[in-house]
C-alpha cells in the first residue's frame, strides 16, 4: 500500500523542487551569458573637450599619473564584500559622483601629462548605472587632447551578497594623454579558468602609440592584473606576456612605459614598511626578480621620508590597522629615465588606492 505525501510535506518538496530549478537555470544563465572580449581590438581614441596638444620629445621632463579609482565606491569608511567585508555597492549616485569628483580633483592637482584610470564604471548595478567615463571626461576637459577606453569586465547578474546583489557591471581601464595618440590596441591577458573566471575581471592592458617629433614612439601601456585568483601563477604569466610586448618595442628602439594595478607587491617587504600585517593574499606577493628581462625595471613608487602606501584592503573601514601595500607602479624600458616616484597621500578618501605618479625623460 503506497504512503501518503501530507498537503504540507507535498508544498516543501514543491518549493525545493523550483529552488534547485532556479538555482540550476541561473548557473546555466551566468555560464551562457560569460565571454571575453576579443583579443587585438582596435580602441578608438576619442578627443578630449578643450585639450590643447602638445609635443613629444627626447630630454624633456615628463610626468605620468596612475590611479584605481575603484568605481566611485570605496570612500575610507567603505568595505567590500570580496575583501572581506560588507557592502557590495557604492552608498547612493551621490557617493559616486563625489568619490570621482574627489578623484578628479587629486589628478588636476597632480598635474600629469598622461594618465592612466583602471575600475571606471561605464554601466552598473554597483554604481547606479552612473556613466562614470562621462564623469571623467568633463573633469578633465582641458587637461588633455586624447583618450582612450579597453573595456575588462562585462559581467551577468551576479545574485551576491543576497542582501543587495553586486549585480551585473561593466568597467574598464581609460587612458588619457596631452599627446595626441596615433593609435591603441587591446590586448588580452590569460585567465585562470573555472568558475574564479566569473568573479574576477575579463584582464587585459591596452596599448597607446604616441609618435615623438624626433620619430620614434612612446608605447604606453594601462594596465589591471589579477586579484581574485586561487593562486598566483595567472599574474606571473600576464606579467611575462606584457614584459615580452614592452622588450619587443625597446629592441625597436621605441620608449616602453607600463603602469596600472599590479596587485602584486612592488616593494617586496610592504608589511615591514608600513608596519601591518595581514594572511598571506595571493594578490598582494612580491614580483621575482627573475621575471623581470634585462632591458625593463620595475618602478616602486616610494618616499623614504614619508613613506605611504598606495593601496588598502578593503575588509573594513580605513584605520591604523588596515592592511596597507603598494601595488600601483610603472614598469619602464631602460632608455626612460626616471627622476622620482611617489604615491600621493590621500588617506584613502575617494578609493581604496591611492595616486601614484612619475617624473620621466625619454632618452
Amino acid at each position: 500500500m503506497k504512503k501518503k505525501i501530507n498537503l504540507p510535506a507535498k508544498i516543501l518538496l514543491g518549493a525545493l523542487l523550483l529552488l534547485a530549478a532556479v538555482l540550476v537555470g541561473y548557473i546555466v544563465y551566468v555560464f551562457a551569458a560569460y565571454y571575453r572580449v576579443e583579443d587585438n581590438q582596435v580602441l578608438p581614441v576619442e578627443t578630449v573637450e578643450g585639450g590643447q596638444a602638445a609635443d613629444l620629445t627626447s630630454g624633456e621632463t615628463y610626468r605620468i599619473a596612475s590611479y584605481n579609482i575603484g568605481f566611485g565606491a570605496y570612500s575610507n569608511d567603505y568595505s567590500f564584500f570580496m575583501d572581506g567585508g560588507k557592502e557590495s555597492r557604492a552608498r547612493s549616485p551621490e557617493a559616486v559622483h563625489e568619490n570621482i569628483t574627489g578623484a578628479m580633483e587629486t589628478v588636476k592637482a597632480i598635474a600629469p601629462q598622461l594618465l592612466l584610470l583602471q575600475e571606471v564604471d561605464v554601466d552598473g548595478t554597483r554604481s547606479y548605472h552612473i556613466n562614470e567615463l562621462g564623469l571623467t571626461d568633463a573633469a578633465l576637459a582641458g587637461q588633455f587632447i586624447n583618450r582612450t577606453f579597453a573595456q575588462n569586465y562585462d559581467s551577468p547578474y551576479l545574485f551576491w551578497p543576497l542582501n543587495e546583489p553586486h549585480g551585473a557591471n561593466r568597467a574598464g581601464q581609460a587612458t588619457y594623454s596631452a599627446f595626441p595618440i596615433a593609435s591603441a590596441l587591446r590586448r588580452q591577458l590569460p585567465i585562470e579558468d573555472g568558475f574564479m573566471k566569473l568573479v574576477d575581471c575579463d584582464r587585459c592592458y591596452s596599448v597607446q602609440r604616441i609618435p615623438l617629433r624626433e620619430g620614434q614612439e612612446l608605447v604606453l601601456y594601462n594596465l589591471h592584473l589579477s586579484a581574485y585568483t586561487s593562486d598566483g601563477a595567472i599574474a606571473e604569466e600576464q606579467m611575462k606576456m606584457l614584459f615580452a610586448d614592452m622588450l619587443s618595442e625597446y629592441e625597436l628602439g621605441n620608449y616602453a612605459i607600463a603602469g596600472g594595478d599590479f596587485n602584486k607587491d612592488l616593494l617586496g617587504r610592504s608589511d615591514q614598511i608600513f608596519g601591518v600585517s595581514g594572511p598571506a593574499y595571493t594578490w598582494a606577493q612580491p614580483i621575482p626578480a627573475s621575471l623581470v628581462p634585462e632591458g625593463l625595471s620595475i618602478v616602486a613608487p616610494f618616499d623614504e621620508e614619508k613613506p605611504v602606501a598606495s593601496c588598502r584592503n578593503a575588509d573594513r573601514v580605513y584605520g591604523p590597522d588596515n592592511y596597507r601595500v603598494t601595488v600601483d607602479g610603472f614598469v619602464v624600458s631602460a632608455n626612460v629615465e626616471v627622476r622620482s616616484a611617489k604615491v600621493w597621500e590621500t588617506g584613502f578618501r575617494w578609493s581604496d588606492h591611492n595616486p601614484v605618479y612619475m617624473d620621466f625623460v625619454l632618452r
